[in-house]
């Protein structure tokens, strides 16, 4: 199959043409929108990732081009307008576990570093600063966590919590009987907010998670509680969070995900002027730790994402899709 692959970086390219067998492979730089999508033209399928736009504009274009199929190499899939590929009968396929234990561990790292304030004491050493002044963090062992969402990642999250000795509360639209024989309490969403020490979000961004995290529910929160996003960003409203820090209800805020990342977000801007008043508003927190989605970033990963979307390509040409990885199949 000729593909075309939007908004590629250096390791895309690698692991891409390593584990490639029969494939024609085009790396393009740019995202997909309105504005590239003629790139697209002669190619049966386009690769894209998180922050691609494909709207009900540009999949009609797509269509018009003959593409067939839109392979995401990431989980999410709230960037595509699934029902205009589907009438326009095109499938869409994705990466629905390329490593879920590379999320969840990214999550805790955020939590212990924010606690534990690893960041600052790095940089306090180099300068030759050994005092532990204003570096006080608490323990995690007995803490109750908060898990929204159970899905492979958040699976993966909860266990590694409860090992930590933490009690795990969960919510999700239904229990999950693994976890719930491991201890896990799977709980209404306002208990949780309520009863946890520190939230973490594994919930995918649907019309009825958007800003799940709003000025409502985080008054609902323990005063100086901890919230963790390595979602995705439109789970939070970050206007709200802000007024939540400056108030100084909500204690921390690690995230991995932003809600307009897709301007930044996996570009150097350090010789820039960010225009963003909002992220800039957020890294000003001495309290909050911003990663740029880096959560799936490991050898594992981007492995998976390799190896799952040529299956996905090699099934499709054969006919054989598995409805697993299969969002659309006209």
């Amino acid at each position: 199959m000729k593909l075309a692959i939007f908004n590629t970086k250096s390791y895309d390219r690698i692991y891409f043409n390593r584990f490639n067998t029969s494939h024609t492979l085009k790396f393009y730089e740019a995202g997909l929108s309105s504005e590239s999508v003629e790139l697209a033209a002669g190619y049966e399928g386009v690769c894209v990732f998180v922050n691609d736009q494909l709207d009900a504009e540009v999949i009609k274009q797509l269509a018009a081009k003959n593409v067939k199929i839109i392979a995401l190499r990431c989980a999410g899939f709230n960037n595509v307008d699934l029902k205009a590929a589907q009438a326009h009968g095109i499938a869409v396929v994705r990466v629905p576990a390329y490593s879920p234990h590379a999320v969840a561990e990214h999550a805790v790292a955020l939590i212990m570093t924010l606690n534990r304030k690893t960041h600052k004491a790095y940089n306090r050493v180099r300068e030759g600063n050994f005092s532990l002044e204003r570096l006080t963090g608490f323990d995690i062992f007995g803490k109750t966590v908060g898990v929204i969402g159970t899905g492979k990642i958040g699976e993966a999250f909860a266990k590694i919590m409860k090992g930590f000795g933490c009690r795990v509360l969960a919510y999700d639209v239904q229990s999950h009987p693994e976890l719930v024989a491991l201890g896990v309490e799977f709980v209404p969403l306002n208990d949780l907010f309520a009863a946890s020490d520190i939230v973490s979000l594994h919930c995918p961004l649907t019309p009825q998670t958007n800003r799940l995290i709003n000025a409502d529910t985080l008054k609902l929160m323990k005063p100086n509680a901890m919230l963790i996003n390595t979602s995705r960003g439109g789970l939070i409203d970050s206007k709200a969070v802000i007024d939540s820090l400056k108030s100084g209800h909500l204690g921390y805020l690690g995230i991995d995900v932003y809600e307009q990342e897709a301007d930044l977000f996996f570009n150097d801007f350090s010789e820039s002027i960010i225009q963003d008043d909002v992220l800039m508003r957020l890294m000003s927190f001495s309290n909050v730790l911003i990663t740029a989605h880096q959560g799936f970033f490991t050898e594992e990963a981007l492995t998976q994402i390799a190896q799952t979307t040529f299956q996905n390509l090699t099934d499709f040409e054969k006919s054989q899709l598995n409805p697993y990885t299969t969002l659309v199949m006209p």
